[in-house]
């Protein structure tokens, strides 16, 4: 465990934030969460920027992909502010993060492709949908405008992974689609796993979308919908065509 202590960074972008009365705590929980999410991370577009480079990727890509490490921690910082702003304190522990997978049945372009496809195309484009939605509930303000700025960043991490999945797909041999297509399934429910085990089961209570509090039913069916409707056809119309897996778990 390692103690992360924004406070310093986080109060000087703080946003001017009305009292949120009896919320108070449930939307620093909720801001909290957030925070030790977006820093934490940047480990991961690390350690895929260090799978890249080793890989043979351009420079170009290797270093936009570290550049979103920075832009997580930033987001960090961000989430600690509005911590800050409603009374809360910017300091947690953060565990050590799991190792990225290296995918040693398959060569290392592979490797890259699967990790790409699972952070990028999958995690990011479900953060796109969920951040989106929820800033859009959110009335203007100095905490939407903040949020705002997540979710660009969190836009050009979903498209770097649906472009480096494109531009590299049609170099692959026969065998390196096969290996790539055939961790889809073991992608989507890691997906499942991770999203289903952060959203709440309950929805927020009346007025917390103001303070970025989710809504536990509304925010499932829209990771089911992003799932269905905007990641599994993406990838089938680039050639994907295991059709076993159509549907999140419940």
């Amino acid at each position: 465990m390692k103690v992360i202590d924004l406070r310093q960074e986080a109060r000087a972008c703080a946003p001017n934030a009305a009292d949120p009365g009896l919320l108070r705590d449930a939307a620093i929980e909720t801001w909290r969460g957030r925070m030790i999410n977006e820093y934490g991370s940047s480990r991961v577009f690390e350690a895929l920027a260090g799978q890249m480079e080793r890989a043979g990727f351009a420079h170009k890509h290797v270093d936009e992909c570290a550049k979103f490490a920075v832009e997580e921690r930033r987001h960090g910082v961000l989430c600690g502010a509005v911590v800050e702003s409603l009374g809360g304190v910017a300091v947690f522990e953060l565990a050590d993060a799991p190792a990225l997978p290296e995918h040693e049945d398959t060569t290392p372009i592979v490797a890259v492709l699967r990790n790409a496809m699972s952070v990028g195309c999958m995690s990011e484009t479900v953060a796109v949908s969920l951040i989106g939605a929820e800033r859009l509930e959110m009335p203007e303000g100095e905490i939407r405008a903040l949020l705002t700025l997540i979710w660009a960043d969190e836009i050009g991490h979903a498209r770097f992974g649906w472009h480096l999945l494109a531009r590299t797909l049609r170099d692959l041999s026969p065998r390196e689609r096969q290996d790539l297509w055939r961790y889809v399934p073991v992608a989507l429910a890691h997906l499942d796993r991770h999203e289903l085990a952060h959203l709440p089961d309950l929805d927020a209570p009346k007025g917390g979308e103001a303070w970025g509090l989710c809504s536990g039913n509304p925010a499932r069916q829209l990771y089911r919908a992003t799932v269905n409707q905007i990641i599994v056809p993406r990838l089938r119309a680039m050639g994907y065509e295991d059709p076993a897996r159509m549907s999140p778990a419940a």
